[in-house]
């Protein structure tokens, strides 16, 4: 390479670090080095992917729930996460790729999303549980990206975070309510955090980023290296296990109050660490049980692949729309809050 190439990419990369130092978020127009950018998509897609796959679980109870009022806010909720993912996907464009591919990526797979939905919700219970658990542990994972590096990621994340902040409130209600009803219903409740405390405290944050000492994992020892530069980066700030335990933290005194037992003999408070202690995760068993090949997570791929081919003839239309515009074939219609022509 050149050397005076050479020079400025190396000037353009102080410069990146210098403004990272500073505590400045770096916009799409800066420059930024590929595997920055690289990074950033890898995440937020990923990310704007399990907004999407995550509906279903909850999505599959509108029809069953029982009653109007949790009907109602149940969809508003399902809503909401489909907000999360199209604000993600418009700040994964703004690294210069498509969502059309990213989509493409997502049913070809070869982009992932969190394997926390690979799992089925059972039971009414479920929906509370999942708001509780995962979006409580999303709200803990994710409320320090509204300050990550990257400017359009942490202005979308800021919406993002007030909203799933009010599913978690959402969800402890609905708990809370089967708590306080029949032992059948309090009964239902419980079994349902059993089985979606370990999927929330497991992976919604991802393995430990650091890896003992002799380990031979790895995978583990990529995983580590990459958050490690994610957090020279400022995209992260804090370790999955810092993050992990927050949320421990938070929802052992909530389940306390609610008369819910999470499952886990470990769990207790330890005065010396000012933490609750809990159980380590078995990793190769969330891989086994909740991989890309469970039968739940070719279901879950199944039935988004099969929503975007039937939403294929909407994007048509648009596009038609788009061209015809352009072309001068029509002439754009203005409409008033109620829907009517404004002359």
């Amino acid at each position: 390479m050149d050397e005076g190439v050479v020079d400025g990419v190396e000037q353009l990369n102080a410069h990146f670090e210098a403004l990272l130092a500073a505590g400045e978020q770096i916009e799409p127009r800066d420059w930024m080095p590929d595997g920055y950018r690289r990074m950033l998509v890898r995440q937020i897609s990923q990310h704007a992917h399990s907004e999407i796959i995550g509906m279903q679980p909850e999505g599959a109870w509108l029809t069953r729930a029982p009653s109007l009022h949790r009907k109602a806010s149940l969809l508003a909720k399902v809503q909401d996460e489909a907000g999360h993912g199209l604000y993600l996907y418009s700040a994964a464009e703004t690294l210069g790729v498509s969502r059309a591919d990213l989509l493409d990526a997502l049913h070809s797979g070869h982009q992932r999303y969190a394997a926390t939905f690979n799992h089925p919700a059972l039971t009414w219970a479920d929906t509370g549980a999942i708001a509780w658990l995962t979006d409580g542990a999303a709200v803990v994972n994710q409320a320090p990206l509204c300050h990550t590096s990257y400017g359009p990621y942490a202005r979308a994340m800021r919406r993002v975070c007030q909203e799933e902040a009010f599913h978690v409130r959402q969800g402890y209600d609905v708990l809370w309510s089967l708590c306080q009803g029949t032992p059948e219903q309090k009964e239902m409740a419980q079994d349902a955090v059993n089985r979606w405390w370990l999927p929330a405290v497991a992976l919604m944050f991802g393995p430990p980023d650091t890896v003992a000492g002799g380990s031979d994992d790895r995978t583990a020892a990529m995983g580590a290296a990459v958050s490690q530069r994610s957090m020279a980066w400022g995209i992260k700030r804090h370790t999955n296990d810092e993050l992990r335990q927050r949320f421990v933290d938070n929802v052992v005194p909530q389940a306390e109050r609610m008369g819910v037992t999470l499952p886990d003999p470990a769990i207790r408070w330890n005065e010396e660490r000012g933490h609750y202690d809990f159980s380590p995760i078995d990793w190769q068993l969330f891989r086994g049980a909740l991989g890309d090949g469970s039968q739940c997570a070719r279901q879950r791929l199944a039935h988004r692949v099969a929503a975007h081919e039937d939403g294929a003839w909407v994007r048509e239309a648009v596009d038609a729309y788009a061209a015809q515009l352009a072309d001068g074939e029509l002439e754009s219609v203005e409409l008033d809050d109620e829907g009517r022509r404004v002359s």
